[in-house]
């Protein structure tokens, strides 16, 4: 028995909650992390939030060039609704009170983007809010404010999650392409991908400023990013050379590389959190053709070695998506292919849905966890 074991039972407090507290000191209003071991502990399937008890179960999926979203019942793998968005839908973001899904129509090229709000009560959309670009969303881990990517103007604007309105920007000149990110385990930083410089940068949320950039020693185009369970490594897609960078996010240093496929894409931990599926879009360049090298690597996060690799059949182009409550299916959009893929992560076995014009951010609801920081269901 530990010495904070023994000070828990004589205090009668719980030894957990004593733990986390003496582990890891969170950013105020952040919900306390439970494992300091595991982040991903309460996204297990058993540990769905009440605030999602009466969602129905779901696939949302935008279509970037059709824009709208088809909707899919994930019983029957059948496609049971589609609805217009605004221009060019990019992702569905869970809101970090998990009351609402948010469609980030950027409106590529224009100035009329938006974003649609989806009642996941209802599975219908309400009426589309202005906002500057929105490429991705995130949430502050106080859930105080919405994080809207302004990718193409190099920005990162702070709104209120429940209306939208501005609340401050924090400007990235360094950062071309600024469009996926993730928070460290105490929430106290915010790394993003620079995908058209190749490099990341680490944001202060809290004191909105940018806190340095760090180049990739092979540079090419960084995708997704997602933390380890341990809080202690970044995993960073590269598209060009195929695989993921290790990143010591408090350093902010780069420690190693993973060879994982052809134009890795999308990162998504497995719902025990012991492993991370890597989505390999089958093209190492920024668009793609259909039924390219198409695969999905699986890492373990212990060895940080990819343990197996599930190829599409006759090609595909895997994208972003999200895993199952149960964790035994693995959603992704099929790209450059017009369709969604459903995998047995058990087996490996691939299932194909058509939908709209090239598929990108679907996510599946309603999902295990706490609260939402955003993307397509990045959740504590």
């Amino acid at each position: 028995m530990t010495c904070l074991t023994r000070l828990a039972l004589v205090l009668g407090l719980s030894v957990v909650a004593v733990g986390a507290v003496a582990a890891i000191e969170t950013v105020p209003g952040m919900p306390p992390v439970t494992d300091p071991a595991n982040l991903y502990s309460e996204t297990t399937a058993d540990k769905l939030s009440p605030a999602v008890a009466n969602a129905l179960p779901r696939v949302y999926v935008p279509n970037l060039q059709s824009n709208d979203v088809t909707v899919i019942d994930p019983a029957t793998l059948k496609v049971i609704d589609r609805f217009p968005v605004g221009v060019n839908p990019q992702h569905v973001v869970p809101s970090w009170d998990l009351t609402t899904l948010w469609v980030t129509n950027n409106a590529e090229h224009r100035t009329d983007g938006t974003l649609t709000p989806i009642d996941p009560l209802t599975g219908k959309p309400g009426p589309s809010v202005a906002v500057d670009d929105p490429y991705n969303m995130y949430f502050t881990p106080d859930g105080r404010s919405a994080i809207v990517v302004a990718e193409a103007l190099k920005r990162l604007d702070f709104r209120d999650p429940k209306t939208m309105t501005l609340q401050g920007s924090v400007a990235a000149p360094g950062c071309a392409g600024i469009n996926h990110g993730d928070y460290s385990i105490d929430g106290r930083y915010l790394i993003m991908t620079c995908e058209y410089q190749g490099r990341l940068a680490k944001i202060d949320w809290i004191n909105r400023k940018v806190l340095g950039y760090l180049k990739l020693s092979g540079g090419g185009i960084p995708q997704d990013i997602r933390i380890s369970p341990d809080g202690k490594i970044f995993y960073v897609a590269e598209l060009r050379r195929g695989g993921v960078y290790l990143i010591d996010g408090d350093a902010f240093k780069e420690i190693g590389f993973i060879k994982t496929g052809v134009g890795t894409h999308g990162l998504y931990p497995s719902r025990d959190g012991t492993k991370l599926y890597v989505a390999n879009r089958g093209s190492s360049r920024i668009g793609g053709k259909p039924r390219g090298p198409g695969s999905v690597a699986v890492i373990d996060f212990a060895t940080r070695k990819v343990v197996t690799t599930w190829l599409i059949p006759k090609g595909g182009s895997p994208d972003m998506g999200n895993v199952s409550v149960d964790g035994k299916r693995l959603w992704l959009s099929g790209r450059y292919d017009n369709v969604v893929y459903v995998i047995d992560t058990a087996t490996g076995e691939v299932v194909t849905i058509p939908v709209g014009k090239e598929p990108h951010g679907l996510t599946v609801w309603p999902q295990p966890g706490r609260y939402s920081l955003g993307h397509t269901g990045n959740m504590r």
